[in-house]
C-alpha cells in the first residue's frame, strides 16, 4: 500500500484504453471492454488480497475516488476491513429505511388515510368529500406525522380545544368521533392498543339543539310568498323559490331536479320523480334496484311555473343550472342566500324550513300522518315502516293540489285559516 501515489489526470481517466491503469496505494481504473471505467481498489487484509468497488467513473470523480481510498486505508490503519466495514454500513441503512418505511405506515395519519379509503367504500361522493375535507382540516395538520401509538388523550384535547375556541361546537363532536374510528382501526389492525378518543366522550360541551328557520302561521306564510313573486334575482333562482314551498321537498333534491325527471304526462297526471340515487337514504339503499323513486304530483300551479322556466334552461339537463355553467346544477346554498335577500336570515326560514312549514299546516288542514309522511319522504320506522309499504298516490294528487289552492288563497289575502281537507 506505498509507494507513490496520484499517477493519474482526470485528462487520463478520459481517455486511457482497455485495461487497468492504477494511481497508486492500490487504486486504479479499469476500463473494460464496452468502455465502462470502474474504480477499484486492491488492499489485503488479515493476510487476504481483496477488492474493493468504489463505483464508475465519471459518476465518481478521480478526487472522489482518491477520498475513498484514503478512508480505506484509516480503516485497515486501525484494523478494521473496508468491505466488511461498508457492509455493515448498507446493513445499517436499509434496517433504517425498512424501520422508517415501517414507522410510515404507522402513523396517524397513515392510518387515517387507510381507515377513510375502507369507509368511503360504502358512502355516496359528497360524504366522502365531507368526511375528508373534516380529516384534512381538522386532525391531519396537528397529529398526520406522529405514531398513532403516541396519539393520545393530550393531542387529542389539543386538537377539540383549538375547534372548540373557534365556536364550532357541533364540528369538535364530529371530530372526535371521527379520530375514535380511526384509533379503534388502529387497535384492530394492532397497530395501537387504545382508543384515546373514547375517553374523551363528553369532554366537548353539547351545542344547541339546531332547528332549521321555518315559518308556520298562516299569515307570515302569505307574506313570504308575496316576497317570494318580488324577488329580483336571476329568473331559475326565482322559480325555484316559487316551488319549494308548492313541493316542499328536500333543498338538495330541488336544485338538483332534471328535466327528464319530469313526467308531465303520465296517465295517473302530472308528475316529478326523483330516482333513488338522488333520495335521502343510505348508500345500499340507493344502489339497491328495489328502492323506488320519491314521486312528487305536480299541481296546477307548478307546471305553470316549469312552463314559463322551460324555454329558458329546457334545452339543458338541469331546471335550476349553476351560475358557471349549465353543466352543474345551482349551489346548495342558492335558496337561502335569495331568501337573506329577501329579509329571511337563517333563523327565520330556510330552504328547508318549507318542509317544516307544509308539514304543520297540512295537518291542521287534516290530512292524514300516512299520506304526509309519504310525500315528505321520511323513512317510516318499526312495524309501520316495515309492513306499511304504500304510496298513497291518489290521495297525495289530491293534496298537492289542494295545498297549491290553499297557498294561492294566502297570497292573495284571502282567508288564512288552513282549510279541511275536502272528502
Amino acid at each position: 500500500m506505498t509507494g507513490e501515489t496520484n499517477k493519474l489526470s482526470a485528462m487520463a481517466c478520459r481517455t486511457l484504453g482497455e485495461g487497468k491503469h492504477f494511481d497508486g496505494g492500490g487504486l486504479y481504473l479499469h476500463v473494460m471492454p464496452n468502455g465502462s471505467r470502474l474504480w477499484r481498489m486492491k488492499y489485503r487484509h488479515a493476510g487476504a488480497e481483496r477488492l474493493l468497488a468504489l463505483g464508475a467513473f465519471p459518476e465518481v470523480t478521480l478526487a472522489e475516488a482518491r477520498d475513498h481510498r484514503e478512508e480505506a486505508r484509516k480503516l485497515l490503519r486501525d484494523g478494521k476491513d473496508p468491505m466488511a466495514e461498508r457492509r455493515e454500513r448498507e446493513a445499517k441503512a436499509r434496517a433504517k429505511a425498512e424501520r422508517a418505511k415501517i414507522e410510515g405506515r404507522e402513523t396517524f395519519g397513515a392510518v387515517a388515510e387507510e381507515w377513510l379509503a375502507i369507509k368511503s367504500v360504502g358512502w355516496m361522493p359528497g360524504q366522502t368529500a365531507k368526511e375528508t375535507l373534516r380529516l384534512r382540516n381538522h386532525l391531519l395538520p396537528w397529529l398526520g406525522k406522529l405514531p398513532v401509538r403516541k396519539v393520545g388523550v393530550v393531542e387529542l384535547r389539543a386538537v377539540l380545544d383549538r375547534i372548540v375556541k373557534a365556536g364550532s361546537l357541533e364540528t369538535a363532536h364530529r371530530v372526535r368521533t371521527m379520530a375514535s374510528a380511526i384509533l379503534r382501526h388502529a387497535v384492530q389492525t394492532g397497530r395501537a392498543e387504545q382508543d384515546a378518543a373514547a375517553s374523551l366522550r363528553g369532554y366537548v360541551p353539547q351545542p344547541s339543539k339546531r332547528h332549521y328557520g321555518n315559518i308556520r302561521e298562516p299569515a307570515d306564510v302569505a307574506t313570504l310568498l308575496r316576497a317570494i313573486d318580488g324577488f329580483g334575482g336571476t329568473f331559475p333562482v326565482r322559480c325555484a323559490l316559487r316551488l319549494a314551498p308548492l313541493f316542499f321537498c328536500r333543498p338538495g333534491e330541488l336544485r338538483g331536479m332534471e328535466w327528464r325527471e319530469l313526467e308531465v304526462d303520465h296517465p295517473d297526471g302530472a308528475r316529478w320523480v326523483i330516482p333513488a340515487p338522488r333520495r335521502k337514504l343510505r348508500k345500499r339503499q340507493k344502489e339497491h334496484m328495489d328502492t323506488p323513486p320519491h314521486i312528487v304530483p305536480l299541481s296546477r300551479q307548478a307546471l305553470a311555473i316549469l312552463d314559463e322556466l322551460f324555454p329558458l334552461t329546457g334545452a339543458g339537463r338541469y331546471v335550476f343550472p349553476g351560475a358557471r355553467g349549465a353543466g352543474r346544477p345551482m349551489s346548495d346554498g342558492a335558496i337561502n342566500v335569495a331568501l337573506r335577500s329577501l329579509g329571511y336570515e337563517a333563523g327565520t326560514m330556510t330552504g328547508h324550513g318549507f318542509r317544516h312549514m307544509a308539514r304543520t299546516l297540512l295537518a291542521e288542514m287534516g290530512w292524514p300522518r300516512e299520506v304526509c309522511e309519504a310525500q315528505m319522504s321520511h323513512v317510516v320506522g318499526g312495524v309501520e315502516g316495515v309492513y306499511n309499504k304504500a304510496l298513497y298516490l291518489p290521495e297525495r294528487t289530491k293534496m298537492m293540489q289542494q295545498w297549491a289552492d290553499y297557498l294561492d288563497t294566502l297570497k292573495a289575502g284571502g282567508n288564512v285559516v288552513p282549510m279541511r281537507r275536502k272528502a
